[in-house]
């Protein structure tokens, strides 16, 4: 096994060697912008006029020369500015000898050789198109991470291990697999090979209809839908780059992490969102917190659907409401059974928030043909009559105001309203739950916002699907003229005085939509939130990828009725990732029996991989816990070359996460703390599980979680309970 410092100094060189590369890309990219200036330039001198002078018919042809200088010098700067960060992403090494930079735009040498192959042309296909299982002459693919103009990081995958030489080096997670592929012996052979044709399948699916990936944890799941959405992207570029591609995962650690797999493709097509994030179209939020075990599971219910939509229907001013207006000395007056008439009339076509118009005209109608009779005026004039008044202002202030989601969902912490409107829905704990965790919603200390969890975010997106987006106020219109009558240099082409200003029609969904949608850690999702995911991805197709054994949603009845209502009658592919490469048969066969004594149906992995360490089963005092968590943590740093994880339950983040950082001296860039719900879809080289007991005990999923927690590490496993007593999690014999 190569040492830390020997492996650490390998990817520094390796990062060198791309750097220098990349910086011969920029530096051709700056001669370039200057050419493209000095166009832009060329073009505006073809034809100025201070608009004193009378533009002739022979000068035509110069004006259209100049609107098109101007537009590809303008277009091309435009490109070159958009494109300067994170230009390269991508290296082929094929077998050949021949190396390929891809990038987002193609760049040429003085020689006029590429440095640089635009990712949609037909030499870079093999960067979205190669398999391990049909390389397509490429021995090794290189993702490029980078920050501006820096390499700061390199990921490898290993496509044809037959082909590749000695010497070459493999960064990341593709040197486990180019490890497996040079092991020698037939057995491990046949293992490589199987995990290769599993993934390519999967990875080259039709795009229509769902396509469901599913298998246990270090099965490569993550990588294959990641490499899948690239593929689509390459193989139906107009159809997804026009409607976008939307990959969610659990947690914006997660979405940090998986950008490294997922290389930028050079057109703002693919959006990676958090689940908790995904409605920040909508509404201005990106939760990362998570609710206590109890109100999670009312908030993710269907359940919440009928309790919003009684919220919404629920006036927000105290008491009955009665309409009071006087014409000509008659009294006017509508009754609290009329307005909700009135109210329930509107509300079952429209949205609250734009339907107040439609509001005034029934009011102002029910009250005409009171009037009838009793007042001699004209209609028109018996509007204006009415809506003058004051008192018909501030009754629909009162009565349908606009209503802002935020503020709506708030009001579940009064326990007397939801006692009221969850009669029937949900029972006395679990109102317990759900105002105490509204009560407890605190304001984020940045932004002065509340604090939403990940599962507030769903309820939002329903609140403003029921009640549409807050009104805007217009703006007012901008002045044609400069203010000061300053002189500037003005061009106005051809296509300036033929654009059209674009309606914005209020009654349209404000959500963004998207033409594919890739769902990871799928298991997870809440009924909520597969209807939040629905609303963007109403004509999508779909890419949903997850293990039913790692689930924390505790109804699993409720989430395959969300699961087949998204689905519908769209084609359906399935496909397993059976064998788990990652974790080492130690380590898995001890989370194995712990979730197959619950569920003995879980689907399992077989795991290939074996390091001859057993996981380690500690127990401390309660007191000890720091001092050991800390020790071990020293410990496994000498013990590993890459991370370590310290996954605890979310009672003992703060508290943990204390001691770690008073003594960690220097080794807290390799550690991680998450709960077992943030560590999902995460690896690292060594694991410290803490308080198996309270992991189970303080999430939905219970033993499943768990589950997701042992199978984390690659390398070594250690599990810490807490006092006497603990270590039920443990199995038996």
């Amino acid at each position: 096994m190569t040492s830390p410092e020997s492996e650490s100094r390998t990817v520094e060189r390796e990062i060198a060697i791309e750097q220098a590369h990349v910086d011969q890309v920029y530096a051709r990219l700056d001669e370039a912008t200057r050419t493209a200036e000095q166009v832009a330039r060329q073009g505006r001198s073809l034809y100025q006029s201070d608009r004193t002078s009378f533009v002739r018919e022979e000068d035509g042809t110069g004006l259209f020369e100049r609107d098109v200088f101007a537009f590809q010098a303008a277009k091309r700067l435009a490109t070159l500015d958009a494109e300067h960060e994170g230009l390269v992403f991508g290296r082929l090494d094929r077998a050949d000898s021949e190396v390929r930079y891809i990038g987002r735009i193609g760049v040429r040498d003085e020689d006029y050789e590429p440095l640089v192959i635009d990712w949609r042309a037909r030499a870079a296909e093999p960067f979205y198109r190669a398999t391990p299982a049909e390389p397509m002459d490429v021995v090794r693919r290189r993702v490029l991470r980078s920050r501006g103009t820096k390499v700061i990081g390199i990921e490898d995958d290993l496509l044809d291990g037959e082909r590749a030489g000695d010497d070459l080096v493999v960064v990341g997670e593709g040197a486990l697999m180019a490890a497996l592929s040079r092991a020698r012996g037939p057995q491990m052979r046949d293992i490589v090979a199987t995990i290769q044709g599993e993934q390519d399948e999967a990875i080259r699916a039709p795009y229509q209809g769902v396509t469901i990936i599913s298998g246990g944890p270090g099965t490569g799941k993550t990588v294959v839908a990641l490499h899948r959405a690239a593929f689509l992207l390459y193989s139906h570029r107009k159809r997804f780059e026009r409607g976008g591609v939307l990959v969610v995962g659990p947690s914006r650690v997660f979405m940090n992490y998986i950008e490294r797999v997922l290389p930028s493709l050079g057109e703002e097509s693919v959006t990676l969102r958090s689940i908790g994030a995904v409605a920040s179209d909508v509404v201005p939020l990106g939760a990362e917190r998570t609710d206590d075990a109890a109100a999670a599971v009312v908030k993710g219910s269907l359940r919440m659907l009928t309790l919003l939509r009684r919220l919404v229907d629920e006036p927000l001013a105290a008491g009955p409401l009665d309409l009071r207006v006087s014409v000509k000395g008659e009294v006017l007056v509508l009754r609290p059974f009329q307005l909700s008439t009135i109210r329930a009339d509107v509300l079952r076509q429209h949205k609250i928030n734009t339907s107040r118009p439609l509001a005034e005209k029934a009011l102002l109608d029910a009250l005409w043909r009171q009037a009838q009779g009793r007042v001699d005026v004209e209609r028109d004039a018996f509007d204006d009559l009415v809506t003058s008044q004051a008192s018909w202002t501030m009754f629909l202030h009162a009565w349908w105001p606009p209503l802002d989601a935020s503020l709506v969902l708030r009001r579940l912490a009064d326990a007397d309203l939801v006692a009221r409107l969850a009669d029937g829905l949900l029972d006395a704990e679990e109102q317990r739950a759900l105002v105490r965790s509204y009560r407890e919603l605190d304001a984020d200390p940045d932004g002065g916002r509340p604090r939403w969890s990940v599962a507030d975010a769903a309820l939002l997106d329903e609140l403003v699907a029921v009640i549409g987006p807050v009104p805007q106020e217009a703006e007012e219109d901008p002045t044609l003229f400069l203010a000061d009558g300053t002189e500037v240099a003005e061009l106005v082409t051809t296509a300036d005085r033929l654009r059209r200003p674009v309606e914005v029609d209020p009654q349209a969904e404000p959500h963004q939509r998207y033409a594919h949608v890739l769902v990871d850690e799928a298991q997870d999702i809440t009924p909520m939130q597969w209807r939040m995911l629905r609303r963007r991805g109403s004509q999508a197709s779909w890419t949903i990828v997850g293990d039913t054994a790692q689930s924390s949603w505790p109804e699993p009845e409720e989430y395959d009725k969300a699961l087949t209502e998204l689905i519908g009658r769209a084609p359906v592919r399935r496909f397993r990732m059976s064998t788990n490469y990652r974790s080492p048969a130690e380590v898995f066969d001890l989370a194995k029996a712990v979730v197959q004594a619950e569920y003995p149906a879980a689907d399992l992995p077989r795991a290939v991989r074996s390091t001859g360490i057993a996981p380690e089963l500690r127990t401390v005092a309660p007191e000890a816990l720091h001092e050991e968590v800390t020790g071990l943590v020293h410990r496994l740093g000498d013990q590993v070359e890459g991370t370590i994880g310290v996954i605890c339950p979310p009672s003992r983040l703060a508290e943990v996460g204390a001691a770690l950082e008073a003594g960690l001296n220097g080794l807290s860039p390799r550690v991680a703390l998450v709960t077992a719900l943030q560590a999902k879809g995460l690896e690292y080289d060594a694991a410290v599980v803490l308080s198996p007991d309270e992991i189970v005990a303080e999430h939905s999923g219970g033993t499943r979680v768990l589950y997701v927690a042992l199978t984390r590490p690659t390398q070594r496993l250690v599990t810490v309970d807490v006092g006497p007593g603990s270590g039920r999690w443990r199995p038996r014999g």
